[in-house]
């Protein structure tokens, strides 16, 4: 029986995120072959601030533009704070968004912008995967540099667990020479409160190693996912380098932010990497000389975590296999003087074409 072979357009597949969409073509013959190219969304968690540190708030996807090596992007979904992501068709240029119950103290603004580039579609399937808060992934130093303040670095951990309020789960990781999954992702607050509380510390600081193995589980999940690093800076035992850890989360969408307990003069070398990781991916970087201090970084990633705005959207035609840049702006000269902070850019994953063979109808 002779086939007939159909030629569909192939699309690029870029940061994997939401549901796959699947692209078939069918064509009037004894057989059909169907080519399936999976394509997922690019998803950023991008916080907007003022002159002084302030969080604008109540921003809506008419003010925001993204930009994929240049080339203009169409928003697929978009969420503030902690809800879902929501589909475009929900927000009208010069309506407020659904009241939503709010606790910020932050400098609130009003859309008053129109569209930059129009939207794209997302289809319940996207949104179902794009679930409301954070995944939180939390590192911790064990090794043998972490000996003095080490109940004082537990103590500030474990605020912090019970401090998050709306992350679906939360995942407790340790780290010296070896890597321990001492709690998996749980919403359940004691569990990990009791992994933390029975680390112990020794042996040498394989930071780089856990930290890629961290992001590697955070990559399996959808949805939003951050992780957290409380380390004391110097690595002196990993196999791979920070530039890898640095282009994955990148490329799977995941902030770092990290908390040093060295002094940033006193380790130059651990400095100048931990703000490129976290400036690059979307997070933050702190260096905490007391105890007083590692506990207002972690109360810092808290609030950063509750008023961030999430955006997506599908990569247009772009030939740049190779490392994408993404810049993110926002529409209108009541806007201007606003910093935006989100992940630099990805590398996009290989395509994935799946060929069937089916009778006609």
């Amino acid at each position: 029986m002779e086939k007939q072979n159909v030629l569909v357009p192939m699309l690029l597949v870029a940061s994997c995120f939401g549901s796959a969409v699947c692209v078939q073509a069918q064509e009037n013959g004894p057989d059909v072959t169907v080519f399936k190219v999976t394509v997922n969304m690019v998803q950023l968690d991008v916080a907007v601030t003022d002159k002084k540190g302030n969080y604008v708030t109540r921003l809506s996807p008419f003010d925001f533009a993204i930009y994929e090596d240049g080339i203009p992007q169409k928003i697929a979904t978009f969420g503030e704070e902690n809800e879902a992501p929501r589909k475009l068709d929900e927000y009208k240029p010069g309506e407020d968004k659904p009241t939503l119950a709010r606790s910020s103290s932050a400098h609130g603004h009003r859309n008053k912008g129109s569209s930059p580039g129009g939207f794209a579609t997302a289809t319940p399937e996207q949104l179902a995967s794009l679930v409301a808060g954070a995944s939180v992934f939390i590192l911790f130093d064990t090794s043998n540099y972490m000996y003095r303040g080490f109940v004082f670095a537990q103590d500030a951990i474990a605020e912090f667990v019970r401090s998050l309020q709306s992350p679906a789960r939360v995942a407790f990781y340790s780290y010296s020479r070896n890597f321990s999954r001492a709690s998996l992702l749980t919403p359940e607050r004691s569990q990990v409160i009791h992994a933390i509380r029975t680390t112990v510390a020794g042996d040498d600081a394989a930071l780089y190693n856990s930290l890629l193995m961290t992001l590697k589980d955070a990559a399996k999940l959808s949805g939003r996912k951050v992780v957290v690093v409380f380390s004391n800076g110097p690595d002196n035992a990993s196999a791979v380098g920070p530039e890898d850890v640095r282009e994955l989360a990148q490329t799977e969408g995941i902030p770092i932010y990290m908390i040093s307990t060295q002094e940033a003069r006193l380790d130059p070398i651990s400095t100048a990497i931990f703000e490129r990781v976290s400036a690059s991916t979307g997070g933050k970087v702190y260096f905490a000389k007391n105890w007083k201090e590692q506990q207002d970084a972690f109360a810092s990633i808290r609030d950063d975590l509750a008023h961030l705005y999430s955006l997506s959207y599908y990569p247009q035609p772009n030939p740049n296999r190779g490392w994408r840049s993404i810049s993110v702006k926002l529409v209108g000269q009541e806007l201007k003087g606003y910093h935006i902070r989100t992940r630099s850019g990805y590398r996009p994953k290989a395509v994935r074409l799946i060929e069937q063979i089916k009778p006609a109808a």
